[in-house]
């Protein structure tokens, strides 16, 4: 886990493959989320006692790019991310989950 401002490299998938990015966090504040180059991006609201994680999925023209994925968050607030390649689920929405530390 790290707490601040990152970003993280992401190699090239074949083509046809969803970008597959969890977030998971814990600390009282907001991070936000950016991929790029696919200019997507999504606010995560962290709690703090509690460790929320995101699964997020891109599944749209260029996600088989290489790229970087930004955090930008409060020094409060500690986080990890994971970066993966899949196969695109079918209307499938992001989830969230909430877990005790």
């Amino acid at each position: 886990m790290t707490s601040g401002n990152a970003s993280l490299a992401f190699s090239k998938g074949r083509k046809g493959e969803a970008l597959i990015v969890a977030v998971r966090c814990q600390g009282q504040g907001k991070i936000k989320v950016a991929v790029q180059p696919v200019h997507v991006s999504f606010p995560l609201e962290c709690l703090a006692g509690k460790v929320s994680t995101t699964y997020n999925q891109v599944a749209v023209g260029g996600a088989d790019h290489s790229g970087v994925v930004s955090v930008e968050a409060p020094t409060a607030v500690r986080w990890s991310i994971t970066i993966g390649r899949g196969v695109p689920a079918q209307d499938e929405s992001p989830t969230t989950t909430e877990e005790s530390p």
